[in-house]
C-alpha cells in the first residue's frame, strides 16, 4: 500500500512538472510573440501635434481671428493702463487682456504678470505708484467712486487694474504694500457683464476688459471708447455660445434660484461669503 502511495504521489508530482514545463513554454511563446509585435511599432506612423497658428494682433487662432471687431487704429487715449496680471491668468484660452490690449497704444496698456512685486524688482511700478495722478481700480469700504474722483494735476491719469479671479486679486493686492500707495478707486456701474462664458461671483462683478472699457470712458469723457472696447467680447461670447458654450449665471444668481449645484464648501470663510451673496450683503 505505502509503495502504491508513493507511486501514485511520484506521478502527481510528474505530472504537475509536466505541466509547469507548458505553462513556462506558453508564457516564453507569448512574450517572444510580444516581443515580436512590438517591434513593429516604430513603423507606425506618428501624428506631429502642431499647435494652430494664431494671430499677432488679437492672440486668437486664425481661424477664429477677432480682428474685424477690434479698431482698425488704436483707441487715441491719455490714460495708461496697468495691468497686474496673476500668472495662472496667462494660460487662459478665453482671456479678454489680449482683446484690450489690441484696442490700445501699446505704451497706454502695459501689462505685468506676477504675484509678488517689491519695489527693488519692478523700479519703474513704484515710480508709477507713487505718481500723484495714479489710481488702482479695487473696489472696497475704502474706494472712492471713478466718476467723482478729481486729480491734483493736468497730468495724464495712471489706472492699475488687477487681472485674475477674485480670491487672486485680493491677494495680490493685500501682499504688495505698492498697491496700497494709490488712491484706491471703484465703479459705480449698473452694467452687467457681458463676458457670460465665464462665471463671476456676483451679478456686479466685471471681467478685466470691461473695467478698463468704463474707466477709459469716465476718465476720457467718450462712450464711444467703452463701446469700441466691448466690440471684441462680444464676439467671442457670441462665437463661444454659437460652437456649444453655456451661458454662465453668476455664482450668486446660482445660489439665490437655487440652481447652485456644487458641494457647498467645507470652509466657513468660504460659506460665509456665500450666505453673504444670497442676502445681498456686498462683499
Amino acid at each position: 500500500m505505502e509503495e502504491g502511495a508513493a507511486g501514485a504521489a511520484g506521478g502527481a508530482e510528474g505530472l504537475l512538472r509536466v505541466a509547469d514545463n507548458t505553462l513556462s513554454g506558453d508564457r516564453a511563446s507569448l512574450a517572444e510573440e510580444d516581443e515580436d509585435g512590438c517591434q513593429d511599432l516604430w513603423r507606425l506612423p506618428v501624428e506631429c501635434s502642431v499647435r494652430r497658428r494664431e494671430c499677432g494682433r488679437c492672440g486668437r487662432p486664425q481661424k477664429v481671428c477677432l480682428c474685424p471687431f477690434l479698431p482698425v487704429h488704436p483707441l487715441k487715449v491719455s490714460t495708461c493702463l496697468y495691468i497686474i496680471q496673476h500668472p495662472a491668468e496667462e494660460s487662459r484660452v478665453l482671456r479678454t487682456v489680449p482683446l484690450l490690449a489690441a484696442c490700445l497704444p501699446e505704451e497706454k496698456c502695459k501689462v505685468l504678470i506676477g504675484r509678488r512685486f517689491s519695489e527693488d524688482r519692478y523700479p519703474e511700478l513704484a515710480s508709477v505708484c507713487r505718481n500723484p495722478n495714479t489710481l488702482i481700480l479695487y473696489p472696497g469700504a475704502g474706494a472712492a467712486n471713478l466718476e467723482e474722483v478729481e486729480l491734483s494735476s493736468l497730468d495724464p491719469c495712471i489706472i492699475i487694474i488687477i487681472d485674475g479671479t477674485w480670491s487672486q486679486a485680493k491677494d495680490i493686492f493685500f501682499k504688495n504694500s505698492l498697491f496700497r500707495i494709490p488712491k484706491q478707486v471703484q465703479l459705480r456701474t449698473s452694467l452687467s457683464s457681458q463676458y457670460v462664458i465665464r462665471t463671476q461671483p456676483t451679478n456686479a462683478c466685471l471681467s478685466t476688459l470691461e473695467c478698463a472699457a468704463i474707466a477709459l470712458a469716465i476718465m476720457e469723457k467718450n462712450d464711444y471708447i467703452k463701446e469700441t472696447i466691448l466690440r471684441p467680447l462680444q464676439a467671442l461670447c457670441s462665437f463661444q455660445l454659437q460652437h456649444g458654450a453655456q451661458i454662465h449665471h453668476s455664482k450668486e444668481h446660482l445660489l439665490k434660484n437655487g440652481l447652485y449645484d456644487k458641494p457647498m464648501p467645507k470652509n466657513k470663510r468660504k460659506l460665509r461669503r456665500m450666505e453673504l451673496l444670497v442676502n445681498n450683503v456686498k462683499i
